[in-house]
């Protein structure tokens, strides 16, 4: 994925990224899509009901960690959105998956020391979610467009699972041309 560079007004240097749709496949080196599209890999209640069984790594059992589920509003945002933080859980992963039809921005680096020239950004179809592998770096849910719930599968316990940086340089993420 390329970053482009703008200059702003001549004084500050703002780096845009692109924006691509969510796939199994760009997203495997950060961790699961999940998505149910697909065919089932089984059945339950009678035949009524499509199972897509074990599609994420849920990994929250170190250092005695818990599942912890959540859900969680979060407001809709607009395109462009600036990039300034992102987050990573090195005791667990972490999982979000949309309640609805609500779409996300999802932006995304891998884990270890964060390059800047190696984040990208997907958006997902509001029927899809991921599962963030533990100690990938991602920026904090963003809702896009409209106020969506989310549910969040995430590592309760003991030791910190949480670490935000700040980054030396902003993105902007835009929507496409």
């Amino acid at each position: 994925m390329k970053v482009a560079r703008k200059q702003n007004a001549g004084l500050t240097e703002v780096r845009r990224l692109a924006i691509s749709s969510l796939s199994a496949e760009a997203f495997a080196a950060f961790g699961e899509v999940l998505d149910a599209s697909g065919a089932p890999t089984g059945f339950a209640n009678g035949g009524t009901a499509e199972v897509h069984r074990d599609i994420a790594g849920i990994d929250v059992a170190a250092e005695g960690g818990r599942v912890c589920l959540s859900v969680v509003r979060a407001k809709g945002r607009a395109l462009p959105f600036r990039i300034e933080v992102m987050e990573s859980h090195p005791l667990g992963s972490q999982a979000i998956a949309p309640l609805g039809t609500a779409s996300m921005l999802i932006v995304v680096a891998s884990a270890g020391p964060i390059d800047p020239d190696h984040i990208v950004a997907f958006r997902s179809s509001g029927r899809q979610g991921v599962n963030y592998r533990r100690g990938v770096w991602h920026h904090p849910l963003i809702a896009l467009d409209s106020d969506g719930h989310f549910l969040i599968v995430d590592r309760e316990g003991q030791g910190e699972n949480l670490v935000l940086e700040r980054l030396s340089q902003p993105f902007e993420v835009a929507a496409p041309d």
